[in-house]
């Protein structure tokens, strides 16, 4: 799925990295805890998260995540934006929930992202 697909199912709002709009995804991977995201993420991922501190940018661009997508409203503030600009990501902003983010994505094709967390 190219992420100009995943803004339009996710009815969401690009905020920054137009240039990455024709790149493809392949997997995602919805997570608040970013020791989740370095536990589990494979590459070429889009990252769903509701957690809008510099962490996210900082663990997305640790991962080479290059697109991020702040679900339930959450709006990134401009240095979190400049910081993801400056590392080359795409930011997306929509107002559905992870659950229902994950799912649509999951309905396009997305697929997670990771391996079966241990018992």
């Amino acid at each position: 799925m190219k992420v100009r697909d995943i803004v339009a199912v996710l009815d969401g709002t690009l905020l920054v990295g137009e240039s990455l709009l024709d790149l493809d995804i392949d997997a995602a991977c919805g997570a608040d805890l970013m020791s989740d995201v370095m536990a589990f993420v494979k590459e070429n991922v889009v990252l769903l998260t509701g957690l809008i501190n510099p962490q996210s940018i900082r663990t997305a661009d640790l991962m080479d995540i290059r697109v991020i997508v702040f679900v339930r409203g959450k709006s990134p503030t401009p240095v979190m934006l400049a910081e993801a600009e400056k590392n080359g990501m795409a930011v997306i902003a929509t107002s559905y929930s992870m659950f229902v983010s994950c799912g649509r994505l999951y309905e396009g094709g997305i697929r997670y992202s990771g391996t079966r967390a241990p018992r």
